[in-house]
């Protein structure tokens, strides 16, 4: 599925199980107040038991905006703020409605901009039957039938056709941004070598697991708007608002994009601001915070687990080795010693074995990756502090005289991430972060006016 590609979509088709859930399951989180913020913590409830009627308020349908040479009309604006609601499963109130309104005008000046974009590509024109095979897919996600899925949406006063135009520009704009971005999204190796090296360099720090919806001053009028909207947010999660579908729904943050919306995933200790550090340390699993004030808008942070630093450091090592007995004299060491160092010249983890093959009476082997603890005792101090790359001194074992190379190191634990994982995740922010540039220079070239 391409980033940001049906997101509307795929919230109400979440909305759709949340609504024929029985019960709360296992893999419902309990959301609370952090203590700290002196609120009740109540727990998330599973959502609507059915489709609630359509929420009522009034809108005049006249234009309420132009974005370029394309209206937004009141009827517009009603139709997206519905699809919105339905999608967060945020209760429209007379408190939270402007921030609703807000949110959805955004919405639907990016999807006008979208829509633009994408009719300067003639291989992007979407067909009705690749809307009618998503529209299936969200359905069967749901347990429905797509007539039925279709149903849920008209109880909402959402209509077909609206809904399948939004749908349009999602399915087009998921296809264009990888289609454009995907080679400059993909990380470089030194990229890739350096979050290797700042994950196992953060291994030993305390971590937190991390679920976030920011709220961007600059597009809901200002800071105060921001924290008052905040503050609305937060008490619909604790009424039972799923916090991912207000994440993917309200949220500026690229974690909104995210397979799992607003998964920030784990964050090291001391990498984020203050303010956010303090939060982090008072919240205990299962809590949500009040909102944090930053500069430029506002935090609400989800705090789904945390841990200590793993302790677990894994080495990939190759090595040399001249045998030699523990009552080996001291004139074979000596030669030993000779040969080992006039071979260490020029000795990396690509050629270490091959040369071996070449010298007489030298043994080459590969290692493996090993726990540094679990390695002969000589090897350690090496294996922990060596550069990866670089070859030791000999180094004496019962067993002979030995050249070791470091040739990778990680951290272990069965939530270490793997090289191919971390270059992932590097692709993903940054298409993340190209897409936002993409939309925000579209945004910032285009003539838009409100009524």
């Amino acid at each position: 599925m391409g980033l940001m590609r049906y997101s509307t979509g795929a919230a109400l088709a979440a909305a759709l199980l949340a609504g024929s859930a029985q019960g709360q399951t296992a893999s419902t989180p309990v959301v609370q107040q952090a203590p700290a913020a002196g609120a009740p913590n109540p727990a998330a409830g599973d959502g609507p038991a059915a489709a609630r009627p359509a929420p009522q308020f009034e809108m005049a349908d006249g234009i309420v905006a132009t974005v370029n040479d394309k209206i937004i009309t009141g009827f517009d604006l009603r139709q997206q703020m519905l699809m919105l609601i339905a999608s967060s499963q945020v209760q429209p109130t007379e408190q939270n409605l402007p921030a609703i309104q807000q949110a959805a005008l955004n919405r639907l000046i990016e999807e006008r901009l979208k829509a633009q974009e994408i009719t300067k590509f003639e291989t992007l024109k979407i067909s009705d039957q690749e809307i009618d095979e998503e529209i299936a897919q969200m359905a069967r996600q749901a347990g429905v039938a797509p007539a039925a899925y279709m149903e849920f949406l008209e109880q909402g006063g959402i209509r077909p056709s609206a809904f399948r135009e939004s749908l349009r520009t999602e399915i087009g704009w998921g296809q264009l941004v990888p289609g454009r971005f995907n080679s400059r999204a993909r990380p470089s190796t030194l990229q890739v070598d350096q979050e290797v090296r700042r994950l196992n360099d953060a291994a030993a720090q305390p971590q937190y697991l991390i679920g976030e919806i920011y709220i961007e001053a600059a597009r809901v009028g200002g800071q105060e708007a921001a924290v008052n909207g905040a503050r609305q947010l937060v008490q619909q999660i604790i009424q039972g608002a799923p916090f991912q579908a207000v994440a993917q729904q309200f949220s500026s943050a690229p974690s909104a994009s995210a397979r799992v919306p607003g998964d920030a995933g784990w964050v090291v200790k001391g990498t984020v601001q203050p303010a956010l550090q303090s939060i982090f340390d008072q919240l205990q699993p299962g809590q949500l915070s009040n909102p944090v004030p930053v500069d430029g808008g506002v935090y609400i942070i989800y705090m789904r687990d945390k841990r200590d630093g793993a302790a677990t450091s894994l080495v990939s090592l190759k090595q040399l080795m001249v045998e030699l007995p523990e009552t080996a004299s001291e004139a074979d060491l000596a030669a030993a010693t000779r040969t080992l160092d006039a071979m260490r010249q020029g000795l990396n983890c690509d050629n270490i074995l091959s040369q071996s093959r070449a010298t007489a009476g030298v043994i080459g082997s590969d290692l493996g990756e090993s726990d540094v603890a679990d390695l002969a005792p000589q090897f350690q101090q090496f294996a922990r502090t060596g550069e990866i790359g670089s070859v030791s001194t000999p180094i004496r074992t019962p067993l002979g005289l030995h050249l070791v190379a470091v040739c990778g190191r990680r951290v272990g634990g069965p939530e270490a991430p793997n090289r191919q994982q971390v270059e992932g995740r590097l692709r993903s922010q940054n298409m993340a972060v190209l897409e936002r540039r993409y939309l925000r220079d579209l945004r910032n070239d285009a003539l838009i006016e409100f009524k």
